[in-house]
């Protein structure tokens, strides 16, 4: 990564200077939401035959999204269905 500019420094630390991290108590705070955040897209590891593997990899290339985007997808169809 090439090295920044002093106009860049200078940008980047009024930015921090004037704007702060404010971390906050319980939980609050910048690091434990996006720890929050991230704990909540977890997944858990699933095993799929290779045709299966397959659609869903082309599905998501036509779609323009992930995988676990597609399965997401088709999960929420099924679960509105069933209500």
């Amino acid at each position: 990564m090439p090295d920044m500019t002093e106009e860049e420094y200078d940008a980047l630390e009024e930015k921090w200077t004037k704007n702060p991290p404010k971390p906050g108590p319980n939980g609050t705070g910048f690091f434990a939401q996006r720890k929050a955040k991230l704990a909540a897209q977890s997944a858990r590891s699933i095993t799929v035959d290779s045709v299966t593997a397959e659609y869903l990899v082309t599905k998501a290339i036509a779609a323009h999204k992930t995988p676990a985007d597609i399965i997401s997808d088709m999960v929420q169809e099924q679960m509105a269905a069933a209500m």
